[in-house]
């Protein structure tokens, strides 16, 4: 598995992805052509070397001829991508990135995802980017991304809406959306920037370290200001892992219940698991003072932790949880579809540590398929199976 590692310890903004990204690898010639592809006119790309305290970096400018930029709404910013030629998979990561970022500004004030306007972030060199950002992904072959807790800064910045605060109120919220580790240190400026914010926090699945990787090329990136303090970069290594297993960090909620309704219970796990939880299940148990009683434990990402707590405060006659975040190692999966006469039956791959793959029946496929064709549930799944391994 291909992934990259950020040490964003001094900040990250976009263009100092793209210079980070050039300088480990991706040609700049991907990047120039990207206005054109974009219908972008009169924007331009610029890269130099550059030296930020002891490091030589990379910098890469976005150039937009000082023309006025229109105030975008995520609809004309989908229709620019969506009209580019550009790759599905950059397309989809950029609209993504997008759609964070259009979350986080209608949170901030008070809005709809599709009423919000993009000031800063929807001007011609935050398009180019971040879906420059997404682009250098998909030509390096970056499947996961990790980064060190990320540098916010202090004091204040200027924007449309006036002077704010650091870290400027839609990168709070990003941070918050993202579940993301932050370093406090005292550092000059801003140094975290909502389209920084926006691409970290929506690549990085989880904010725990990587597994342990060999080290393929380095980038160093450079920020447009060069300040006393710490050097202003961004530093990528990208590499690949031998071993399939990925670590992710998840939140466990619990709550132990000795009264509720058997049918609430049933009906929360389902709205939980209905609501993006990773996963939601019962325990019976023995509680205090010899009664009977159910433990509900709920398993969801970092981000999603305080939103399904809230579910579960409000359906169920709790009046206290058990947040916890605890590794979860995983194998990397896949769905595959393997074709039976009686008709299509999706099944769940997975690869194990020696690299060989492992497959079972999806058991909803399969109950449909037993209804409609009247053969045996386990005379299907095995047929399914033989079908895998005969096909791959």
């Amino acid at each position: 598995m291909r992934i990259a590692w950020f040490d964003a310890g001094s900040g990250a903004s976009g263009d100092m992805f793209l210079g980070a990204l050039v300088d480990a690898g991706l040609p700049f010639a991907s990047l120039a052509g990207l206005p054109a592809r974009l219908g972008l006119d009169g924007v331009t790309l610029e890269r130099r070397e550059a030296r930020r305290g002891a490091f030589r970096a990379c910098q890469v400018e976005v150039r937009t001829g000082g023309a006025p930029q229109p105030h975008r709404h995520l609809r004309h910013i989908r229709a620019l991508i969506e009209g580019a030629d550009l790759p599905p998979a950059v397309r989809e990561r950029s609209l993504e990135v997008f759609t964070r970022l259009g979350e986080a500004e209608a949170g901030v004030h008070g809005t709809t995802l599709e009423k919000v306007h993009f000031h800063e972030v929807g001007a011609a060199d935050a398009i180019i980017d971040i879906v420059g950002g997404c682009l250098a992904r998909e030509e390096l072959g970056i499947e996961r991304v990790f980064a060190t807790p990320l540098a916010l800064g202090s004091g204040t910045v200027q924007a449309e809406h006036g002077v704010l605060p650091v870290p400027a109120p839609a990168t709070a919220r990003l941070l918050a959306l993202g579940g993301a580790r932050v370093d406090l240190a005292p550092l000059e400026g801003e140094r975290l920037t909502p389209t920084g914010a926006a691409l970290l926090t929506t690549w990085v699945t989880g904010w725990e370290a990587p597994p342990p990787f060999r080290v393929t090329a380095q980038g160093v990136g450079a920020g447009g200001r060069d300040p006393a303090d710490r050097p202003n970069v961004l530093r990528v290594l990208l590499g690949e892992t031998e071993a399939p297993a990925s670590r992710r960090v998840v939140t466990v909620i619990e709550t132990a219940l000795d009264d509720a309704n058997p049918q609430v219970v049933a009906h929360v796990a389902s709205r939980l698991l209905a609501e993006g939880a990773r996963d939601a299940f019962t325990t019976a148990i023995g509680m205090k003072k010899g009664r009977p009683g159910v433990l509900v434990t709920v398993l969801c990402d970092p981000a999603d932790s305080e939103r399904l707590a809230a579910l579960l405060l409000a359906e169920t006659p709790t009046i206290g949880l058990r947040l916890r975040h605890e590794e979860r190692l995983e194998l990397p999966r896949a769905v595959a579809i393997v074709r039976l006469p009686e008709g299509d039956v999706r099944l769940k791959v997975v690869t194990l540590p020696d690299g060989t793959r492992r497959a079972r029946p999806e058991y909803e496929s399969l109950a449909a398929l037993a209804r409609t064709s009247g053969r045996p549930l386990d005379a299907l799944a095995a047929a399914a199976l033989r079908a895998f391994d005969t096909t791959g």
